[in-house]
């Protein structure tokens, strides 16, 4: 009996250590299992991060490439607004020259221009050190896209800057002449002020802002047209005081709404991603707003200081001084301040066609009134304007800071006048001194579009001509200043 309970006893301490065993060996399973599964969850968090971040990207990436299509189509509106505001014996070779600014500029601006743009520096340099043609790469690289996306955007900016010139040496420019000075401003003379400025230069450094471009572009764009109109003398039978009507406003006109069209993908398109709705709407409303005080200032004060007339080529200019003015501080300032830019810009661009109207220059199409001018009120605003939440931390004289800003803008605002108007007196000259900058005399006498290019706009209304163009004296005919192109 004795050895049976004891035997009862050895049973029971068996299953005991059987039944620790198992639930020993259940833990460890279940441990072995859960682990697997936080592991899959902690993954699918880093995964789906992953995911939402190159989606972001993708996003970012396919608006800049679609503001940079805005901007590009901006050529057109460049094309139709000059054709529309000079005499229609010089249309053709105006449509020939505004598609070669494009043409030329995106072939020499991706060999040099943009290495020279954005250089490597080490901060608050003049100049870096350039990668040329994008450094080879041929899309099979990691972030290969990226860098053509940047450069396509940038292209359509640089070939806005080579344009501005083109419309105020409109109708006397030699055609090869023409193309050398696109190459050359492409080359040399914008890509060194985007480098001082977006590129991480000396501007850069000291804390200049311009957003989008009045200075860097439009000013830049101004001041060599200036120079170049300057250079290459009026056109023959100019009488200064009365300026040539314009051929065709109806063209200039929708070129102009086509040029405030593509302004979205200039401003709104560079805020450089589609993640801050508070700065794409930001942007895109001061643009608006901007323009449309532009052209009611301008329509206002032409007519109560000109005759008192609805002059719609002041109209239209002023819609642009509006635009190019709340180019640099559009993500910088309020909507309030924004109208008080473009009320500024549209007083702005009718004082200066006549300042330079007086100067006896024949800026063909107002292009310095309108983007040399403007560009520099617009960028000197933000030292005035500018909200400190939105600039990181610099604010305005009006807006509560002191002058440092104001300083600062008006520092890049003559480094910038100084070196496009050194630099393109050199260029201009130097066309000039070897016979490829103005056209001959027997382009004054048949028209340059029969001389360069044996063609004429309107064929049936305006038939080729080896003799003297029927009605040439309409350079001293007409009130309405042109409007910038």
């Amino acid at each position: 009996m004795k050895y049976r309970h004891k035997r009862f006893w050895l049973r029971l301490l068996a299953i005991g250590i059987g039944v620790l065993f198992l639930a020993a060996m259940s833990t460890a399973s279940f441990a072995q299992d859960e682990a697997p599964a936080e592991e899959a969850a902690v993954e699918e968090v880093v995964e789906d991060a992953l995911t939402a971040e190159t989606v972001q990207t993708n996003l970012d990436q396919t608006w800049i490439l679609l503001a940079g299509f805005l901007v590009f189509f901006m050529q057109a509106g460049f094309a139709m607004l000059e054709g529309g505001f000079i005499r229609a014996t010089g249309v053709v070779n105006s449509m020939a020259e505004n598609f070669m600014d494009a043409a030329i500029t995106g072939i020499v601006f991706f060999l040099v221009g943009y290495g020279i743009a954005f250089a490597s520096t080490d901060g608050g340099g003049f100049f870096g050190t350039p990668v040329l043609a994008l450094g080879g790469i041929t899309g099979v690289g990691e972030g290969d896209g990226i860098t053509f996306v940047g450069f396509f955007f940038q292209f359509a900016f640089a070939g806005a800057a080579a344009t501005i010139a083109t419309g105020a040496m409109a109708e006397r420019t030699d055609f090869r002449g023409k193309i050398l000075y696109s190459a050359i401003i492409a080359l040399i003379i914008y890509p060194l002020v985007v480098f001082w400025t977006w590129g991480g230069g000396w501007l850069a450094a000291m804390g200049f802002l311009d957003f989008a471009g009045s200075t860097v572009v439009h000013q830049t764009g101004g001041f060599i047209a200036l120079v170049g109109a300057f250079i290459v003398g009026p056109r023959v039978g100019r009488v200064f005081g009365k300026p040539p009507a314009p051929s065709n406003l109806m063209l200039a006109t929708l070129g102009t709404f086509v040029l405030w069209f593509g302004w979205y993908g200039f401003n709104v398109g560079s805020t450089l991603g589609a993640s801050d709705v508070n700065a794409l709407g930001l942007v895109a409303v001061n643009t608006t707003l901007a323009a449309c005080m532009g052209a009611v200032a301008a329509m206002f004060f032409a007519y109560f200081t000109k005759g008192g007339k609805w002059d719609l080529g002041l109209i239209l200019n002023g819609s642009l001084a509006g635009l190019v003015g709340i180019t640099a501080g559009c993500a910088f300032v309020s909507p309030i301040s924004s109208l008080i830019i473009g009320l500024i810009a549209g007083i702005v661009v009718v004082l200066v066609v006549n300042i330079v109207e007086a100067a006896k220059i024949d800026d063909a199409v107002g292009a310095f009134a309108v983007h040399g001018a403007c560009g520099m009120w617009g960028t000197l605003a933000i030292g005035l304007f500018a909200i400190p939440e939105l600039t990181g931390g610099s604010a305005g004289l009006l807006a509560g800071g002191g002058v440092a800003q104001l300083i600062t803008q008006a520092t890049g605002v003559i480094a910038v006048a100084v070196w496009a108007t050194v630099t393109s007196a050199i260029m201009f000259s130097v066309l000039k001194a070897v016979g490829v900058l103005r056209m001959p005399a027997k382009a004054d006498e048949i028209g340059i579009d029969v001389y360069e290019h044996g063609a004429v706009v309107m064929p049936d209304l305006l038939p080729m001509t080896d003799g003297p163009i029927a009605g040439t004296d309409t350079l001293s005919k007409g009130t309405s200043p042109a409007v910038g192109d």
